[in-house]
Order: structure tokens, then sequence, then C-alpha cells
């Protein structure tokens, strides 16, 4: 099992779920189409899951430090 320190704050943790919630909602909704539809909800479902774990990936490689919780 892997065990990640969270390196996201609280409050972006609940940004990056209503960003996500809302490119869900544009895909669903038909405002994007084709291809784009689709990497749209990748990218929504990817801002969900981090906010979720706390954990970026992409943050921690380009240096962001792990919070102290």
């Amino acid at each position: 099992m892997f065990h990640f320190k969270r390196n996201l704050p609280h409050w972006e943790r609940a940004l990056r779920v209503i960003s996500g919630l809302l490119l869900f909602w544009l895909a669903y909704s038909g405002q994007v189409g084709g291809m784009l539809n689709w990497l749209v909800i990748a990218s929504a479902v990817t801002m969900v899951m981090t906010a979720f774990v706390g954990f970026c990936p992409a943050c921690a490689m380009v240096g962001r430090k792990y919070l102290d919780n």
C-alpha cells in the first residue's frame, strides 16, 4: 500500500473539488465535444482524486513541500 504525505492545503483541496465538478458538468452538459470532451473529463477526475487524497504528484515534482499534518 502506498503512503503519500499530503502536499495540498485544505483550501486548495476544496478549490480542486469545486473546479473538478465544474469541469465534469461542462463535459456532461455538452459544452465541449469530441476529443476535448474526454480530456475535460480526465482532468475533472484527476482534480477530484488529488483533492480527496491530498497529494498531487505534479506539485511534488516541481518541488512543493509536504505539509506538517
